[in-house]
């Protein structure tokens, strides 16, 4: 997962502000209570029926709401493999149908080129609905190809390989003061280590390993109805990070700022336009760890992950999401971004062009399967994932 990528996630991704529609668990609460009364007996609750009937929301009825899979795996970085999820839902406070449910992930797989990940996440939402706490832990270990730390070295350099090997924390808290506004605080610890790297040159006499910590403060507008899935919302978000010296191994305190800003809006029946603008600002001369590595599965799909890598990074896209059925949909979308150094070699001809198609498959309730396939410049790829890009 990329530096990038983490940060999507705490700042794009991480703050996700659940809502179920009332009517709906009333009548799932009705349809029990019916079923009790008349002696209709209940479905046994199996691998099968989870995988079938997981999409719908059965929080109100159950303490813990789980779904799970097993299945092939396919990222273009790793390969072919096999992989597993396992999903659960579940509310603090059932009485309260206006308060969002809390969730948590366990996924993993394992790959033909000999990656392997293991990522547990969750976003747990406290009684009366003014506070939440996101957190994320992650150990992966990926062959990779490697084009080196900079744009200007990754638009020359010939590809090589090396491993990546990480372990992340991260714990995100944010108390709500005013309605839809959110301020926060955040703690990130990574370790990354290179091994096996054809060529350490091409780390620009930086060490193959780094021990970051990252310690934050948020402020976030957030009015979408429901994050991994929106359907209409706008979200506006700034993050500060600062990596004390004495936190870590690289010798110097860093800073890294991460603005996001999105837009949801219907347009049709089944139809949706969703809007994404991106920025991640460090210091110079980062460690190549806590580099923006352009690619992968939320920004800039179609292409290779850290294909283009550097201090800053600036993304827009624009997606059209229409639903066919129930639990089944298709997307198109567009846009640009870069990397960059400084903002003083920021040029408007290293902007990248992305594009592409992908379909939905309703995995659990309003959070999707995706499989996209991504262009951009003499690029592409496919995107397998759970939940929506962005």
């Amino acid at each position: 997962m990329s530096a990038g990528e983490h940060f999507a996630a705490e700042c794009g991704h991480g703050a996700r502000q659940w809502h179920v529609p009332p009517d709906r668990s009333r009548r799932s609460a009705r349809q029990c209570d019916r079923g009790r009364r008349f002696g209709t007996p209940h479905p046994k609750d199996n691998y099968w029926r989870r995988l079938l009937y997981g999409h719908e929301d059965r929080t109100f009825e159950k303490r813990l709401d789980v779904s799970f899979a097993f299945l092939p795996s396919y990222a273009w970085e790793t390969g072919l493999g096999l992989g597993g999820m396992a999903t659960g839902l579940y509310r603090l406070d059932r009485t309260d149908s206006l308060m969002p449910p809390s969730d948590a992930m366990l996924s993993g797989s394992v790959t033909l080129r000999g990656a392997y990940l293991l990522t547990a996440e969750g976003h747990n939402y406290f009684k009366g609905r003014r506070s939440r706490l996101s957190w994320l832990v992650s150990l992966q270990n990926k062959p990779l190809d490697f084009w080196g730390i900079s744009r200007a070295a990754c638009d020359v350099n010939p590809v090589i390989a090396y491993t990546r090997r990480q372990v992340q924390t991260r714990l995100h808290y944010q108390y709500e003061p005013l309605r839809h506004l959110f301020v926060g605080a955040r703690i990130d610890l990574r370790y990354v280590r290179a091994v096996s790297i054809d060529d350490p040159a091409y780390l620009l006499g930086q060490r193959t390993a780094y021990l970051n910590t990252g310690v934050g403060v948020s402020l976030e507008y957030d009015s979408r109805d429901f994050i991994p899935n929106p359907r209409r919302g706008v979200y506006l978000s700034v993050c500060q990070s600062v990596y004390p010296a004495g936190l870590g191994n690289y010798g110097r305190t860093l800073w890294r700022t991460t603005v996001t800003a999105g837009y949801y809006q219907p347009v049709w029946r089944g139809g949706l336009l969703a809007f994404d603008l991106y920025g991640c600002f460090g210091s110079n001369d980062l460690p190549w760890t806590l580099r923006e590595q352009l690619g992968g599965r939320w920004r800039m799909r179609g292409y290779y992950e850290g294909r283009y890598t550097d201090n800053h990074l600036v993304a827009a896209q624009v997606e059209l999401r229409q639903s066919i059925t129930r639990r089944l949909g298709v997307v198109v979308w567009y846009g640009g971004g870069t990397v960059f150094s400084g903002f003083d070699q920021l040029r408007w001809g290293d902007l990248l062009p992305t594009y592409g198609v992908g379909i939905r498959f309703e995995f659990k309730h309003n959070i999707n399967l995706r499989v996209d396939y991504g262009f951009g410049r003499q690029s592409g790829g496919v995107v397998f994932s759970m939940g929506e890009a962005f």
